[in-house]
């Protein structure tokens, strides 16, 4: 039956095979394409390879096909993991309705290639700053709890484990594992940095691994790796155990232990060695202090053999002699001045005297008054007999006087 090739309509619809046909020829046209990417299924089947290419930076995957014809033409070490690039042609399978690419040539990515871009990833970090010793955070002495971020039973794990809890068998662990190798692993690891970043009860991180090829290495120098662990609050070790060419992750890492027991080590002090230098201490302080008083004893011995301090009576003899000296001039004063005062009160009694009326009365004279207390200074005073009272020179008497006459001065 022949396909009608007009414009498709509602009315006047392609057949699927018709559709399948036409993708197939524009894929055809596309030619062989040179792309670069990490192996992430490797299936040999047939003779035949079928697996799946995975983009190094973002998350895009595309299949592949490596015909028996065609293979004796790759690397026979090509495995999953590995970076690659291949030059794939497109084909569109018109009765399976999909899309694969023939591989046509791949290789290993050249070393140079990639130690050329980590190189360029490495300079643009360091000019940001991110491997300057001053932004790397100080380790605690004692971390109660530790973050590992591992392979699942690895020896990385077991080795990090058994030294850190002969060091400090009260040491606990949270632990998270992860792809060490592989397409996952950035993934994995900037996850596991991330939560383990996030909990308050972890103190340190650890991320080990027990070393491998440069390769197997590449995603701890992944770029979003790498910040993730930069960005992190919480002090980071990095022991991935790799000498020759080390992955960026240790450039950014607060510490860098060369092997996962290594690492233990220099986290976690050793209980029985701190004990010994808290010994030490104890008897370097021990010594220093009994230096202290003994030298303070002999100064206080010394002060105390000076004369001023040998007898102490002199203090008590001093201050008794100035008080019989105080004493005996205020009795001194006193005396004198008791004297003036006397002498002054002679002088003003003597005064008294002689202003007061008495001498006058003792002369002869008398004082007439009457009831009310009156004076009687003339006969005129008195009407008819009145009592009076008379104060003499020495007594009082009480009569009574009766107007004789006038006065002597004849009034």
């Amino acid at each position: 039956m022949a396909i009608e090739q007009g414009p498709p309509t509602a009315d006047n619809p392609w057949p699927v095979a018709l559709l399948g046909v036409k993708l197939r020829d524009w894929i055809d046209r596309l030619g062989t394409a040179w792309v670069e990417g990490e192996i992430t299924q490797w299936n040999v089947a047939g003779g035949n390879v079928y697996g799946k290419l995975k983009d190094v930076e973002i998350d895009a995957t595309v299949s592949f096909s490596i015909w028996s014809s065609v293979r004796s033409r790759v690397p026979a070490d090509l495995k999953q993991g590995d970076r690659v690039v291949a030059a794939v042609k497109p084909n569109y399978w018109v009765k399976g309705g999909s899309l694969t690419m023939q591989v046509v040539e791949m290789k290993h990515v050249g070393l140079g290639d990639l130690l050329e871009r980590l190189e360029r990833l490495r300079r643009t970090l360091g000019e940001e700053g991110l491997f300057d010793p001053s932004r790397k955070k100080r380790l605690p002495f004692l971390p109660h709890r530790i973050g590992l971020i591992t392979g699942k039973d690895s020896d990385a794990e077991k080795d990090v484990k058994r030294n850190a809890q002969l060091r400090w068998p009260q040491v606990e662990f949270r632990t998270i594992h992860t792809a060490v190798q592989g397409e996952r692993t950035v993934g994995e690891v900037t996850a596991a940095i991330l939560e383990l970043d996030a909990d308050p009860s972890v103190d340190v991180i650890i991320v080990a691994r027990g070393g491998g090829d440069f390769q197997n290495l590449l995603g701890f120098s992944d770029e979003g790796l790498v910040r993730a662990a930069a960005a992190a609050s919480t002090p980071i070790v990095s022991a991935i155990g790799h000498e020759a060419d080390r992955p960026i992750l240790d450039e950014v890492a607060d510490l860098r232990a060369s092997t996962p027991t290594d690492a233990a080590k220099r986290v976690v002090p050793d209980v029985a060695e701190e004990l010994a230098n808290v010994r030490q201490a104890r008897a370097r302080l021990g010594l220093r202090l009994s230096h202290t008083l003994s030298v303070e004893a002999d100064r206080i011995a010394a002060l105390r053999s000076r004369p001023a301090l040998a007898s102490t009576a002199w203090l008590v003899d001093t201050r008794a002699e100035e008080v019989a000296r105080d004493l005996s001039r205020a009795r001194e004063l006193l005396d004198r001045r008791l004297e003036r005062s006397h002498a002054d009160v002679g002088h003003l009694t003597a005064r008294l005297r002689a202003l007061s009326p008495r001498d006058t009365l003792r002369r002869g004279y008398a004082i007439v008054q009457t009831t009310d207390g009156g004076v009687v200074r003339g006969a005129e005073d008195l009407s008819g007999a009145t009592p009076v009272h008379v104060t003499l020179g020495a007594g009082t008497a009480t009569g009574t006087l009766e107007p004789d006459g006038p006065g002597p001065d004849g009034a």
